[in-house]
C-alpha cells in the first residue's frame, strides 16, 4: 500500500526523467536550488526529480538521494551525483518555501507474482543489447539480480519511455516494456552500423 502523504518535499522540475537506481549528475546554479540541495545535504534527505515536459509537469516523479558532492564553487554552485530511489506521485504543489516543493505520496507496486520467463527474456535481451553496444556481456550473477528499473537505468532512453516505466505499478508490465525498448534499441544499433558501413564505402551517408 502507498505510504501517507509527505509535505514540503523538495522538487526539482527538469527536462529529464530519473529512474530508481539511476545515477544522475546535476549542476546546481540557481539560488533556489542551491538552497534546496544544501538543505538536503544537511538533513540527509531526498528530493524529487519531476519531468517538466512540453505538456507540463508530470504527476509521477522519482525521489533521489545525493551520493556525492563532486565540486563546490566559491559562488555556491554545486556539481553533485544523485541516485534515484523510489517513485512518488505529486499530489499538490506548495509555494511557501524558498524552492519548489509539494505534497507527495510514495508509490509501491501492486502485489503480484512475476513470471520468471518474462524476467529471463528481459534480462537476455538486455544482455544482448549491452554486448552489441559495448562488446562486454553483463556477468550472469549480476544480471540475475537486475529488475526492469535496474536495466533501464543504464540505457539512454528518451524521457517518454522512461516516464512510461515510472508510471507503471507492475514489475511484469515494466519487464514487458523494457524488452520492447531493448529490441528497438538493437534495431537502431543495426541501422547505425549499416549506415556507417555505407558511409565508409561511398562517402555519402554518415551517422553517429
Amino acid at each position: 500500500m502507498p505510504s501517507g502523504p509527505v509535505r514540503d518535499f523538495p522538487l526539482f522540475p527538469l527536462g529529464i526523467v530519473a529512474l530508481p537506481g539511476e545515477v544522475v549528475p546535476l549542476h546546481i546554479f540557481e539560488e533556489r536550488y542551491k538552497t534546496m540541495i544544501e538543505g538536503c545535504l544537511v538533513e540527509e534527505r531526498e528530493f524529487g526529480i519531476v519531468w517538466l515536459s512540453d505538456d507540463g509537469l508530470r504527476e509521477v516523479g522519482c525521489a533521489c538521494e545525493i551520493t556525492e558532492v563532486v565540486e563546490r564553487g566559491e559562488d555556491g554552485q554545486l556539481d553533485i551525483l544523485t541516485r534515484g530511489t523510489r517513485p512518488f506521485q505529486l499530489l499538490e504543489r506548495e509555494d511557501h518555501l524558498a524552492y519548489p516543493a509539494g505534497v507527495v505520496e510514495f508509490l509501491t507496486d501492486r502485489e503480484e507474482a512475476v513470471d520468471g520467463s518474462l524476467a529471463a527474456l528481459a534480462r537476455e535481451t538486455y544482455a544482448e543489447l549491452v554486448e552489441r553496444a559495448t562488446d562486454n556481456r553483463p556477468e550472469s550473477v549480476e544480471l540475475a539480480k537486475m529488475s526492469a528499473y535496474d536495466m533501464a537505468a543504464t540505457v539512454d532512453f528518451g524521457p517518454e519511455a522512461k516516464q512510461g516505466l515510472l508510471d507503471m505499478r507492475s514489475e511484469s508490465a515494466r519487464l514487458r516494456l523494457v524488452t520492447r525498448l531493448f529490441r528497438a534499441a538493437m534495431k537502431r544499433l543495426e541501422f547505425v552500423s549499416h549506415a556507417q558501413t555505407r558511409a565508409r564505402s561511398n562517402g555519402k551517408v554518415r551517422f553517429g
